[in-house]
Parts: structure tokens; C-alpha cells; sequence
């Protein structure tokens, strides 16, 4: 057979190989229509991507109805040519969704509402990015001001520039626009039997200052494992991004906020946390970039609830981050963690907006279990960046140029409701390493009644006060500024 006809051969094959694939994928569609069940179950019409490359992430979160069973979600999903990515076992009926189609993510979405004898609800699977200002590269001068008894102080040679924790005016701040934190100390420095959760990029467990204030899985409670996900890495806590590797942080956000909570204080190291002995669990849902998913936050959430009902005395969650975009599905994971008795505390946003007009989420889930903060300056003011909102943000705290740790033993300045948030956790903690069987609500409600009072955020938070960590251990409000 000379050239020529070889290729004219090569040829006509492969024009019937690919005449066949579409014959075939005619009559797959001609006996999915005939065997299609239930209307509600019916494929609809979706716009595919097919120029986008697949993303790992699952497209949706769907939540069926009570009665709806494992099984026939898996079989729905089998019929849409879909997959049961994971189930959320805190919240019951409430499922991702994975399209292998690379389908648009709404008209995912809008398929399964359609299902409404089936399906509560539907929705896309939000991106998450953190929304701070831009953070200086390196501290200022870290100068040690000794301006207390050696008694009154921690020995953490940074301490003098805490202002949040101890304000003397330094650097152009007014004196006592702070936390109170040496007269609250004096009630109490923490627990290490308080467990406070940080849902962020992960923390640098192996800092000097953050590793004898680290959570750790004990021999008594099982490894994590769930039934679509499989097992994790979970000794130093949960990384979503990949369930095989630890919650190390890679991106520095979430070490900065678990400083602000838990630096050991006393140590001659850095920084003082307002708790200086506490457990930190790192809830790792953020990447290298600062982004994640709804689901990567929901799935971090819902191993929280599984540590709690495993045992672990797991109280508050601190959230410094949110997006405008509203999810059911977050917030009914929340709603769950709050029935288990964990407060969530959201940072209100950085973009000097409104909250009652413009909402930013978590922080603005009407729910029991939500508090939501505001950031404020070494002199008492609003944070020009900080969001508000009399009816939506609750309480405000220290949250510009905040010092704390930082990735491999360094230490950084930064500024956000993202620094404010932990402020208002770690003040949390230490109510409860005061009283051990403080409710939720009441915890809530103490930390909102405790604020001092600022004639400037009159009108602009829910309390109409900054957040003070002596006031609340002894549940009174002592001053109006």
C-alpha cells in the first residue's frame, strides 16, 4: 500500500471512530430521557464550559429535604452526571455537589432547585478571598517601653508595643484606649483546658511563641475521618486545602490572628497574647493566596462540630475574613455550630461600608451564636477601612497597626477587622478560663454588655462600645468616654 492511500485509510478511521462516539452519545441521551425518574429529577439544560479546565473544587451545595437518603442523593447526582462530593453531617440533608461537566456553577444550582419536592435549596460554591488592607512588609522600630512595674508586666520584650493590650500614648495613641488587659490579668491569664478554634490560612504551630499554646489531638480522640473525604492529618488540627498535610501556615494571616489571641505571655519571648495560656486549633480553609471556598470553610467548620461532640472542650471559632456573598449553606453550618454551644466571632470587613445596607458574610448572619467586630485605632477611633453597622456589627476592638506573630518565628505589624476579631476571641477565652460553665449565650451577651462605651461609635455598633477584657471578667461597664 504506497503513502497515499495510507493516510486516505488513517483517515476514514478516524472519521468513523468519531461518527460512532457521536452515535453513542446520542443514544446515551435518547436512554436518559427515556429512564429518567421523577420530573423533580429530570437533567435540565446547563451551559457547559468546555474551554475552562476542570476545578477540583465541588460546584455546589445542595440541601435536601428531611427524608431524602444518602443513597438516593448519590443517585440523583448519578443521573445528572454529577458527584456526591461530601456530606456535612453537622447539618442535616446538606451535600456538595460535584458537576463533571464543567457546567456553569448557577445552572447547577438552578437544576437542583428546580427539584423542589427534594431540594430546600441550592447554591454556587462562593470564593473566599481576605479582604485586609495592605499590611506593612516589616514592623516599625520594636522598641521596649518600660513605663509599668516589672510586677504588672509580662517579660516579653514587645510587649511596650502592644498598645491594644496596655495603651501609655505611645506613638500618638491615647492613653487607656485599650483592652485593660493587665487589670483583667489580674483575674486571670487564661486556660490551657479552653480550646479557641482559628477558621484562616492555617498557623505556624512551631513558632516560638505560639507552640506551647497549640492544640493537639490526644491519644483519647480518633483521628478525623469522613466518609467522602477520607482520613486527615488532624494531630495539629485541620487543613482543607489538603487533608493530607497539617494545618501549617503558608500565607501568615491566621498566625497573626492566633498571636493576638495566644502568644504565651510571660515566656521572655515577642509578644504577649491576651491569653497567656490557651489551646489554638488551626481550622486551615485558605490557601498561600488568601482564598478559599464556602465549602472549605463549611467542611473546617463541620470537623469543629466532630471535635466537640468528640470530647474536645472546642468554645469559640475566630473568623477574620467574609465576602458579600450571601450562603445559606455557611450559614446554617454556623447555626449548627452554635447549637454544639460555639460562639463564632466574624470580622464586620474592611471596605468603610455599612453593614445594615451592604451586608458582609459571616458576619452578618442574624444568629445567636454570631458577633461581629469592628476595628479601631490606637486612639479610640473608628479604623477609616472598618465596615459598621448599629443593627449588624456588635462590638469593636484594637485593629490597626496590631503587632503579633508572624510566619517562621518573625513578628509583623497589621492592620484589619481581621486583627480586631481575635482581639474579641482571646477576650472570650478568658471569660470562659474564668468561668468554665459559662453558656454560650450568656458569653455572647457578656462580652456585648461588658464594652466601654465610645460617644464615637454611638449609632455605629450594636454595643456603642469598645471591647474591655476587665470589665468583663467582672461583668460591669465602668466607664463612657
Amino acid at each position: 500500500m504506497n503513502r497515499n492511500n495510507i493516510w486516505i485509510h488513517v483517515t476514514l478511521a478516524v472519521i468513523l471512530v468519531v461518527f460512532a462516539a457521536v452515535l453513542g452519545q446520542i443514544d446515551r441521551l435518547r436512554t436518559s430521557l427515556r429512564t429518567a425518574t421523577p420530573q423533580a429529577e429530570r437533567r435540565l439544560e446547563r451551559t457547559v464550559r468546555v474551554e475552562q479546565p476542570k476545578s477540583s473544587a465541588a460546584e455546589v451545595a445542595v440541601r435536601f429535604k428531611p427524608g431524602v437518603t444518602l443513597d438516593r442523593i448519590r443517585a440523583i447526582a448519578v443521573g445528572n452526571h454529577d458527584k456526591l462530593e461530601d456530606e456535612i453531617e453537622a447539618v442535616n440533608g446538606l451535600t456538595f455537589i460535584n458537576d463533571l461537566d464543567d457546567a456553569d456553577a448557577e445552572a447547577v444550582a438552578t437544576q437542583y432547585r428546580a427539584m423542589s419536592d427534594l431540594v430546600e435549596y441550592a447554591e454556587p460554591n462562593f470564593k473566599i478571598k481576605l479582604d485586609d488592607p495592605v499590611q506593612k512588609a516589616a514592623p516599625r522600630d520594636l522598641l521596649y517601653r518600660e513605663k509599668a512595674s516589672a510586677s504588672e508586666l509580662p517579660n516579653d520584650p514587645l510587649f511596650g508595643e502592644q498598645w491594644a493590650l496596655n495603651n501609655l500614648g505611645q506613638d500618638g495613641g491615647k492613653t487607656r484606649a485599650d483592652l485593660d488587659a493587665l487589670e483583667a490579668w489580674a483575674t486571670t491569664k487564661g486556660s490551657e483546658e479552653v480550646v479557641v478554634a482559628v477558621l484562616d490560612s492555617g498557623v505556624d504551630y512551631t513558632h516560638p511563641d505560639l507552640q506551647g499554646n497549640m492544640w493537639e489531638r490526644s491519644d483519647s480522640i480518633p483521628a478525623y475521618r469522613d466518609d467522602e473525604l477520607g482520613e486527615f492529618n488532624d494531630l495539629h488540627g485541620y487543613n482543607g486545602t489538603d487533608r493530607i498535610a497539617d494545618p501549617m501556615d503558608d500565607n501568615g494571616h491566621g498566625t497573626h490572628c492566633a498571636g493576638i489571641i495566644g502568644a504565651e505571655g510571660n515566656n521572655g519571648i515577642g509578644v504577649t497574647g491576651i491569653n497567656w495560656k490557651v489551646k489554638i486549633m488551626p481550622l486551615k480553609f485558605l490557601g498561600r493566596g488568601g482564598f478559599g471556598t464556602t465549602e472549605d470553610a463549611i467542611e473546617a467548620i463541620n470537623y469543629a462540630i466532630d471535635r466537640k461532640k468528640a470530647g474536645v472542650n472546642l468554645r469559640v471559632i475566630s473568623a477574620s475574613w467574609g465576602s458579600t456573598s450571601y450562603s445559606k449553606a455557611l450559614e446554617d453550618t454556623i447555626k449548627a455550630a452554635g447549637d454544639e454551644g460555639i460562639l463564632f466571632i466574624a470580622a464586620a470587613g474592611n471596605d468603610g461600608s455599612n453593614n445594615d445596607r451592604y451586608p458582609h458574610y459571616p458576619s452578618n448572619y442574624d444568629l445567636p451564636n454570631v458577633i461581629s467586630v469592628a476595628a479601631l485605632d490606637r486612639n479610640d477611633q473608628l479604623a477609616s477601612f472598618s465596615n459598621f453597622g448599629v443593627k449588624t456589627v456588635h462590638v469593636a476592638a484594637p485593629g490597626k497597626e496590631i503587632l503579633s506573630t508572624w510566619l517562621k518565628g518573625d513578628y509583623r505589624e497589621a492592620s484589619g477587622t481581621s486583627m480586631a476579631t481575635p482581639y474579641v476571641t482571646g477576650v472570650a477565652a478568658l471569660i470562659i478560663a474564668h468561668e468554665s460553665r459559662i453558656p454560650m449565650d450568656r458569653l455572647k451577651q457578656r462580652l456585648m454588655n461588658s464594652v466601654d462605651k465610645l460617644d464615637q461609635l454611638d449609632g455605629k455598633v450594636a454595643s456603642g462600645g469598645r471591647i474591655c477584657a476587665a470589665n468583663a471578667m467582672l461583668n460591669v461597664v465602668k466607664r463612657h468616654h
